[in-house]
């Protein structure tokens, strides 16, 4: 009740998909997602408000601190 459990990684596919975030040019908006490196497909996973959502997104995917590309 005072806890809240902390939610599992999730996988992804590694081999084949990488972390991107897409940001708007006009908008600034930013998405967390993952990119097919094959295909060039894009899942979106969240959207980033704030420095906490990339991290959260960070945490549930155990990406770690790598840099994450942006694409415009």
């Amino acid at each position: 009740m005072f806890f809240k459990k902390k939610p599992k990684t999730q996988p992804y596919d590694k081999e084949n998909q990488k972390p991107v975030i897409r940001a708007s040019i006009c908008t600034g908006e930013k998405v967390a997602g993952f990119q097919d490196i094959r295909t060039g497909t894009f899942r979106e996973v969240m959207l980033i408000r704030t420095p906490s959502d990339l991290e959260e997104f960070r945490r549930l995917y155990d990406i770690g601190e790598r840099e994450i590309p942006t694409q415009y």
